[in-house]
């Protein structure tokens, strides 16, 4: 599937930014899942300072504010190849080994909730099937509310409420995971949504090492394994080092965020 993509990131600023320093995660690569026939990034209001690619294999910019700007637009563009491959990504690139992917962090630290999800699933002796059931259990025990969590919400806290967004399936995905001895990560990217090429912002799910089969994919906000409707962007140990856009800023200048996202075939 031949999949269009343009995603639009537009920070504006009361008054012109001090500084700023933005890390951007945002080049797709071709992989035996997917094809980048082409992609580029436009930024108008900041310069590149580095680029480089993190010990996960995802390419990484660090831009810097120019002086003055009151806008910082990030633009990225494209056309990917896609293919169903039953959500198995293989064995993947990257130089962190394995056992780097059982390692707890905030946003995935197992709480009594996560514990109490993982626990009836310990005993069982397919890894798979394990995944798949824990994918299931995490799709029907957080609800799909937008609004109900932000960036900073843990994967504990999320389940405890029984509401979140696709970070959060991908967290609580994880956290339980990583309890249950399975090698996890976090995956941002793009998902062609039916009848709805206009969207809000990027989608998130979790991947998981199989012995035999490598890296498969989980999308527990759907309740799916990833097919040829998805684009993978990045990926790490949680939202934090998997986001397509992360920054700070220095200043009292009030910084406000529209995104601007078209996915259609």
């Amino acid at each position: 599937m031949l999949l269009s993509i343009s995603h639009t990131s537009t920070y504006r600023y009361d008054q012109p930014v001090n500084y700023a320093v933005q890390r951007l995660r945002l080049w797709p690569r071709t992989s035996d899942v997917q094809v980048v026939q082409d992609w580029k990034v436009e930024v108008i209001g900041a310069a590149s300072e580095l680029t480089y690619d993190d010990a996960f294999a995802n390419r990484t910019e660090l831009l810097r504010s120019l002086p003055d700007t009151s806008e910082i637009v990030i633009h990225a563009t494209g056309q990917v190849t896609t293919t169903d491959t039953a959500g198995v990504f293989g064995r993947g690139t990257g130089v962190a080994p394995l056992w780097v992917f059982l390692r707890r962090t905030p946003l995935t630290e197992p709480g009594e909730a996560v514990k109490a999800l993982a626990e009836p699933l310990s005993g069982m002796s397919s890894t798979l099937d394990l995944l798949h059931r824990l994918c299931r259990e995490t799709h029907e025990r957080v609800a799909y509310v937008p609004g109900s969590t932000d960036v900073a919400t843990a994967a504990e806290a999320a389940l405890a409420n029984g509401s979140g967004v696709c970070q959060d399936h991908a967290h609580v995905f994880i956290a339980a995971a990583r309890l249950l001895g399975v090698p996890a990560r976090y995956v941002s990217g793009y998902l062609l949504m039916e009848g709805q090429s206009e969207q809000t912002a990027t989608h998130a799910w979790a991947e998981a090492y199989v012995e035999d089969l490598g890296w498969v994919g989980f999308d527990a906000a759907n309740g799916v394994a990833p097919d040829e409707k998805y684009v993978r962007i990045a990926c790490g140990l949680d939202y934090s080092q998997a986001a397509p856009i992360t920054g700070l800023r220095r200043g009292s200048s009030v910084e406000s965020l529209a995104v601007a996202l078209n996915v259609e075939q």
